[in-house]
């Protein structure tokens, strides 16, 4: 398991094409599947939900811009997912991808996921999010921004 979880502190080795495009790819394991970004605006969006959010310290990207792993698990219990969530606090659009994996607490790897390049608005919170996936046990998550290694967040 510590092998994989490095794996992914290393994943996301974030390739930046002559045409702007991001590719993800998640070493020996495979390709990451695709995660997908949501806009928060000025919303909190931990305080902001009904989901039970378990995250790593927030570390810093870059100037006024902060990003943290969280494993999130829906309110009735039975659903969690991965998620980087990143704070722009600039006064203009900030560039950024992030990564992360699910696993289990007995160390069973639940996927791994990216989310390409995209902008996160100048003063806001925007949301890298994996799959939801069916699972009752505690989960907890690895993640990346950029190229910033955001640590591991607690069990959900």
């Amino acid at each position: 398991m510590a092998s994989t979880r490095r794996a992914l502190a290393g994943l996301a080795t974030i390739v930046t094409a002559a045409a702007g495009l991001s590719v993800a790819a998640a070493g020996p394991a495979g390709a990451a599947e695709s995660g997908s970004w949501r806009a928060y605006g000025n919303t909190n969006p931990i305080t902001s939900s009904a989901s039970t959010w378990r995250c790593a310290g927030s570390k810093t990207v870059s100037t006024s811009v902060v990003a943290q792993v969280c494993a999130v698990r829906s309110p009735g219990g039975g659903s969690v997912q991965g998620a980087v969530i990143v704070r722009n606090n600039r006064s203009s659009l900030y560039s950024m991808t992030a990564a992360m994996d699910l696993y289990t607490s007995s160390g069973t790897a639940l996927g791994v996921w990216a989310c390409a390049s995209s902008g996160v608005g100048a003063n806001s919170w925007s949301v890298c999010f994996g799959r939801t996936l069916a699972q009752a046990g505690p989960v907890n998550s690895v993640g990346r921004a950029n190229d910033t290694s955001l640590g591991m967040s607690p069990s959900v």
